[in-house]
């Protein structure tokens, strides 16, 4: 099941760059977190906003970011 729909985009709201439910935390924040190495339960704890559905969809997003066809050139 998707949970993209807790991922917004308002241009007035932190330069326009997607948040997890208009909290005003970024989706780049979090993925830096787990990049990092932070478990889903640290960030938790560090964003008591945050539920472990909105972890699922910043990567949900970023996995369907990164998905591009790839154009090849005759």
């Amino acid at each position: 099941m998707s949970q993209l729909e807790r991922i917004t985009v308002d241009p007035q709201q932190c330069g326009g760059r997607p948040c997890i439910r208009s909290l005003r935390i970024r989706v780049k924040d979090v993925l830096d977190l787990l990049a990092a190495g932070a478990s889903n339960e640290e960030i938790l704890e560090d964003y008591p906003l945050l539920e472990a559905s909105d972890i699922a969809a910043v990567l949900e997003f970023a996995a369907r970011q990164s998905d591009h066809p790839i154009l090849r050139v005759a």
